[in-house]
């Protein structure tokens, strides 16, 4: 199946996509604290929105880590708040980046990811000591943070507001993400989307399936 036909821009996915997440380590991380049910934490923050407000900006890591002393009852320092939450991001393999490099070739090629002020600093930090980027943005024709732009996938405003920065027509942009909710947002907002499911292949297998690479 050939996607690349009539297609001009690809917008790509970070957590997943490009970088490797293993929720279960922070799960593990936050065990190692005293709280052994992450999936809990996660339920309980549901309840007042405090993820969604986090990666949109609304609330500041410093009110973020007081909501999560507040939630597991522990006087624990920014510090190891802040190690446990990153604990669940991994590495950029190598050819992801060739991959983003190769697809330029072709490609406008821009990034949307739904993430926080603590994940910023410390994913572009792995970045710049693990693939020597160290300004993880240029990467890319345009790279944008749910915390920074205050939108998040999936909604439309989140797909509009980056293809508009970049005069990228919908019909001609293809979406990938490895969060079904995200792919069908984005198919809703006009664009073409791709699930990419992780138990079946990476990125890089993708990209080849769909001949995005020539």
């Amino acid at each position: 199946m050939h996607l690349s036909t009539g297609v001009d821009t690809i917008l790509l996915d970070l957590g997943g996509v490009l970088i490797d997440v293993d929720y279960l380590a922070a799960a593990q991380a936050f065990a190692q604290l005293g709280f052994r049910d992450f999936e809990t934490l996660y339920s309980k923050a549901r309840q007042d929105h405090l993820f969604d407000g986090f990666e949109i900006g609304a609330i500041s890591p410093a009110q973020f880590r007081d909501r999560i002393r507040d939630i597991l009852r522990a006087p624990l320092a920014d510090a190891q708040i802040d190690a446990s939450w990153n604990a669940m991001l991994g590495s950029i393999p190598p050819e992801r980046i060739a991959l983003v490099e190769r697809l330029k070739e072709r490609f406008q090629v821009l990034l949307l990811s739904n993430t926080n002020a603590i994940h910023v600093p410390a994913f572009e930090a792995i970045v710049a000591r693990e693939n020597s980027i160290l300004d993880f943005k240029a990467l890319f024709h345009g790279a944008y943070y749910s915390c920074e732009i205050g939108l998040r996938k999936p909604d439309a405003a989140a797909f509009r507001f980056v293809l508009e920065k970049h005069h990228a027509d919908p019909a001609r942009t293809l979406f990938i993400d490895d969060s079904i909710q995200h792919v069908e947002g984005a198919q809703q907002a006009g664009l073409h989307a791709e699930h990419l499911d992780l138990a079946r292949e990476d990125v890089c297998g993708l990209a080849e399936r769909l001949g995005l690479l020539g």
